[in-house]
């Protein structure tokens, strides 16, 4: 059984300078929310999972329905828990088909995901290998620590449309296998979710037109002077954790890229 985090009252006041303490400005429901978060990332509730209800965090915390409430509507606006009427409140998971789209905004010049379908995959390369200075410093390792490194290519209705590179910090994913990866019917973040436990809550990207190399033209069946956008993303878990460094290649003639800002 997993231990009951300390109510709101027996948390510690931050230090200021001196060692005198420094005045708490955090609102109620914010130092809930990250009680809510602690139990997240030590898995007391997977994905997918039922968290306790309303009223029995309010008590669990010594707090007010109404502050818990505010707290899980930050947390859902997050995607990281998700109301259901009637059922409650769970865990968010890649698996549920209304965000395993979450992070894929490539989308078809007709149609939806949904009508498309899901993408075929074919695994090139998944192998264990040593982090240059660069895929050390995206993911929080030391240089030459290990990693995971695939390449991977994806297709809709045949099309070669996405090549991608991935690392992912050889500790936390050691055993990860292209047959692993190939076989997973589902997203490969619900994957990593379910193998080791690890979800990925949000990412960074940077974007820019580039030209293929000769190797990149082939795998995705272009000309050498196909203009191509290229997506570097760094995807993180709970407490900003970076767990994936992922560049990829996308094809934009019957795709392009759909991002809604609020």
């Amino acid at each position: 059984m997993s231990s009951i985090p300390p109510t709101v009252p027996e948390l510690a006041p931050p230090l200021a300078a001196g060692g005198l303490p420094a005045p708490a400005f955090s609102p109620l429901y914010q130092q809930i929310k990250g009680l809510l978060l602690q139990s997240l990332e030590s898995g007391e509730w997977k994905p997918g999972e039922s968290i306790p209800s309303e009223m029995d965090l309010a008590a669990r915390f010594r707090v007010s329905q109404g502050t818990v409430r505010k707290a899980i509507d930050e947390l859902a606006s997050e995607n990281l828990l998700v109301r259901r009427q009637g059922k409650g409140t769970f865990v968010a998971t890649h698996a549920e088909q209304h965000v395993q789209y979450r992070f894929l905004k490539l989308m078809p010049d007709r149609g939806d995901a949904d009508t498309e379908g899901p993408a075929e995959r074919r695994i090139i390369d998944c192998r264990s290998s040593r982090a240059s200075a660069e895929v050390a410093r995206a993911l929080g390792l030391r240089s030459g620590e290990s990693v995971i490194q695939a390449r991977r290519v994806l297709a809709f209705r045949g099309v070669p449309t996405i090549l991608e590179d991935l690392w992912l910090p050889g500790v936390t994913f050691k055993g990860l296998t292209a047959q692993q990866m190939s076989d997973y019917p589902g997203p490969t973040y619900a994957m990593l979710e379910l193998e080791f436990g690890v979800r990925m809550v949000r990412a960074d990207e940077k974007i820019r037109a580039v030209l293929p190399d000769a190797e990149q033209s082939t795998l995705l069946q272009v000309t050498p002077a196909t203009p191509l956008l290229s997506v570097v993303r760094t995807s993180y878990t709970y407490n900003d954790v970076p767990m994936e460094l992922r560049r990829g290649l996308y094809r934009t003639d019957t795709h392009h890229y759909r991002n809604e800002l609020s």
